[in-house]
């Protein structure tokens, strides 16, 4: 969960993402893209310092450590072979090493200082049942080992983690002409680096800050996954009360009145930016004939009457319009074909917990909630330079390899209040 805001004005232009991303976890695994790849382990490990404080600390183990294999094919059953559906109790346990050779890490462990030694053995203890806490004597000893190498902590500093796992394959350029990006978890943090960047590049310039009367903020939400009912999720409060704060503390005495906060409401809006689906050259059918929008060919509004998305024609016009005066292609559309299902976002989320105006838009990308999906590469910096010219900002650049949606976040930022103004609502 990240809150990021500048400060020049008084009025909010509110970038909201989910930081969905296809990490491995039981309830995610649908399909059998998540099995037989080398997975890395990621997370927070919470650490008891030598004053007894806890502490959290990142890690990354970038290589692959575990892996969860499917089941060969000629050992399924006729049945098994006609559909994908894993038992998740039983069939999702990741492989983290034989246990040959976890007892002879454990028998011999002739590289571990006298500290690390004391630290396996008190956890052997705890298993035996002298120095039980609760929590040791029922984790892997192995991955308790592990993280307290990456770390260079010793085994019992370790008190508790949140671990994730992840397909630790990089991202690669594909196409004859390099136009596609390939990579794991563009859903959705494709948007999340779009959007901080922008944030970023405006905040850099003081000058166009200073002159600005909104104020930028982009809002990184967890748990979209599991339905954003949390915290730290679009449903908890996090952004009114964001909303709440900023605002009392720019007003003069530290108090804001019910109109005022009502006035800041109805004039802020939210771009809520996940990801869209690009249509698929193998399925094209899926898609509504009229509404089809291609990888590479802009940025791509979201529409449903059952309002699973947050567009309005309010909205999607203030869009529309940014990225006419940004000189960018036109913006594409998406409908869902009126005989299938529709996926939703955090945009009506936010709408109905704050009351702010919302849009639901983003890059057209295939393959969403795969391990590994495909974007255009042109998409992405559109996408940054319109939330950019929303703020005022026009900077180059040319470090930068993709190209849509970079563009519209940059016009976001730039033309949002100039565009709201000319409109009747």
């Amino acid at each position: 969960m990240v809150v990021a805001f500048g400060i020049p004005g008084n009025f909010f232009r509110i970038i909201s993402i989910s930081c969905l991303t296809a990490i491995i976890n039981t309830s995610d695994i649908t399909n059998d893209c998540r099995f037989d790849r080398d997975l890395g382990v990621c997370g927070r490990v919470f650490v008891r310092s030598k004053s007894g404080a806890i502490q959290q600390k990142l890690v990354k183990i970038d290589r692959a450590i575990l892996r969860v294999s499917n089941l060969a094919i000629h050992l399924q059953s006729a049945e098994e072979r006609k559909g994908f559906s894993p038992n998740k109790e039983d069939h999702l346990s990741p492989i983290l090493a034989t246990a040959a050779t976890r007892s002879l890490s454990q028998t011999e462990g002739s590289n571990d200082s006298a500290e690390e030694k004391e630290g396996k053995k008190n956890d052997e203890e705890g298993k035996e049942g002298t120095t039980k806490d609760g929590w040791t004597e029922y984790q892997e000893p192995l991955l308790i080992s592990l993280l307290a190498s990456e770390l260079q902590l010793n085994i019992t500093d370790i008190v508790d983690f949140e671990l994730s796992l992840f397909d630790i394959q990089k991202a690669a350029l594909g196409g004859v002409h390099s136009e596609f990006v390939h990579s794991g978890r563009l859903d959705n943090l494709a948007s999340c680096f779009l959007a901080v960047q922008a944030l970023v590049e405006c905040v850099d310039n003081v000058e166009l800050l200073a002159g600005d009367e909104d104020i930028n903020m982009v809002v990184l939400y967890d748990h979209e996954e599991v339905g954003s009912s949390s915290a730290v999720g679009a449903a908890g409060p996090i952004l009114g009360e964001a909303v709440d704060r900023i605002s009392a503390a720019l007003s003069k005495d530290g108090n804001v009145s019910a109109d005022e906060r009502d006035a800041t409401i109805h004039r802020s809006f939210v771009l809520s930016s996940d990801q869209a689906h690009a249509l698929h050259p193998n399925y094209a059918s899926k898609h509504e004939k009229s509404h089809q929008p291609q990888m590479n060919g802009g940025m791509v509004i979201k529409r449903n009457a059952n309002q699973r998305y947050a567009t309005n024609g309010v909205t999607a016009l203030i869009m529309r319009e940014i990225a006419r005066r940004a000189s960018l292609p036109p913006v594409q559309e998406f409908i869902v074909r009126q005989d299938c299902g529709c996926g939703s976002t955090i945009g009506p989320l936010i709408s109905t917990a704050t009351g702010i105006r919302a849009i639901d838009m983003g890059c057209p990308q295939l393959s969403m909630h795969s391990i590994r999906e495909t974007m255009g590469t042109c998409d992405c910096k559109t996408f940054l330079f319109v939330l950019f010219c929303l703020c005022r900002l026009f900077l180059i650049f040319l470090h930068i390899i993709v190209t849509s949606g970079l563009k519209l976040f940059k016009s976001f930022f730039q033309y949002f209040r100039e565009v709201d103004e000319s409109i009747d609502q």
